[in-house]
This record gives C-alpha cells, structure tokens and sequence, in this order.
C-alpha cells in the first residue's frame, strides 16, 4: 500500500470567470432564492478554489427581475434595467454568505455603489483579491442599462485577464445546434468558433458578449452545472461540455 498523499487533479487554468444565471439559484421554485441550491453551487465553486484556481463569478438577476420583461410590460427600459441590476447585487450577497459558510473569503465587487452591503467596482484592488485567493463575485452588471450580465461577465474576465469563462447551465451539457428540450435530434458541438455562434444565431451569450469574447481570444466553455462535480472535472480536463473559440 502506497504512502503517498492522492495525486491534486491537475488544473488548465489559473484564473477563470464563472457565469451563472439568476434561475439557476431558484431551484425547484418558480421564483427568488433556493437556499440549499445556493449552498450546493457554493460547494462546486469550494472544490474548484480549494485546486488552487482564482474564481470570478457573475450571477444574473432573473430570478427576482429581468429588465427586459420589466420593459416589455410598458416600464421604462433603463428604469426596468437598473432593477435587473438590483437583483444581481441580491443573488451575489446570496452567494457571498454560501461560500463564507463553506470557509471561502468572498467579496460583491458592484458596479453600481452600495457602500453598505459591498464594494465599488475598482480593477486594480479587485485584481489584489483575486490574487489573495478570494473568490470576487461581480455585481450590477456594467452598471449601464441596455447591457446584459453576459456582456458584464466577459466585460470583467477580460479586465481581470482571466483564461476562459465558464458558462454553467442547468439541464444542458453545451451548445446545440437546436433546443435539445424541445428537439430530440439536436446534435451538441464539442468546439465551435464564435462567428458560427453569431452566424446560426445559437442562444449561448448575447451577440454583444460573444463578439466581445472573440475580439479578445476569450475561450468560452458551456458545461452543466447540476451535475455534480462538473466545474471541477472539466477544469482537469474531464466531463462533457461545448468549448467556442476563435
């Protein structure tokens, strides 16, 4: 019987963005927080800090309001979109107080200031805590309406010079050419480029933030993310998942 201490799964990357919707912390319900959903993406989130690995995360707020829907409803969009900015500083508190459970030093970095309950947004000292191993989670997206959290995700992870964003989605295991929920013949892509995101006009990320991604050489990777184990295994290279690229 071997003495040695069991082999650390080796990591592809350094520093990474994962982004998450607001629906994927409602759990079962149909609306707002699911406290042991939280506690469980919180887990995931854990295993991959525990590798060593420096973690951005940006959580839509579409579980507690989406401006868009707000807006398509007769409210003024940028009104309609400062809520949906509100939501996500809710659902990354949400998180902070999960991964500070689990023993993860956290930081809500928001782009709107709330001085009170988080930080302002500012790159240098956010850098700093990245490299302090905190997990800094990116609130109120680009503190502008018209702009998703997509686009704040890859926004933040090229400020933040990370590897590649993580996209994790609930029931989907990467990019379809069609809506595999609806369509049983949907074939999943194992790579595909970002122009061909744009040009079958596929649902992954707004086309803001995925020509955003492109213009940077930012790899994308679609993963599920209510399978467990998920996050950690495909960063050692495991799993199933859709990589978009240049």
């Amino acid at each position: 019987m071997s003495d040695q201490a069991p082999e650390t799964p080796q990591r592809t990357f350094d520093r990474v963005m994962l982004k998450i919707s607001g629906e994927a912390l409602m759990g079962d319900q149909g609306f707002g927080l699911h406290p042991p959903t939280v506690e469980r993406i919180a887990r995931e989130v854990k295993t991959v800090h525990d590798l060593g690995v420096e973690i951005c995360m940006v959580i839509g707020g579409g579980n507690i309001f989406r401006g868009l829907s707000g807006s398509a409803q007769g409210m003024e969009r940028t009104t309609a979109d400062y809520m949906g900015m509100l939501a996500t500083v809710m659902n990354a508190l949400a998180m902070q107080s999960a991964l500070e459970g689990l023993g993860v030093f956290t930081r809500v970095i928001s782009a709107i200031r709330m001085d009170e309950v988080c930080e302002p947004y500012i790159r240098r000292r956010a850098v700093r805590h990245l490299e302090k191993k905190r997990v800094c989670i990116f609130a109120a997206g680009t503190g502008n309406p018209y702009f998703t959290t997509d686009t704040a995700a890859t926004l933040r992870a090229n400020e933040m010079a990370c590897q590649a964003i993580f996209m994790g989605k609930n029931g989907v295991d990467g990019v379809y050419d069609k809506d595999p929920k609806e369509h049983a013949d949907a074939v999943r892509y194992d790579r595909i480029t970002y122009d061909e995101v744009l040009a079958k006009r596929l649902k992954v990320m707004d086309a803001s933030a995925i020509a955003l991604a492109r213009d940077n050489n930012l790899p994308l990777i679609v993963f599920p993310l209510d399978e467990p184990g998920g996050f950690r295994g495909i960063l050692a290279g495991e799993g199933t998942y859709t990589r978009v690229e240049g």
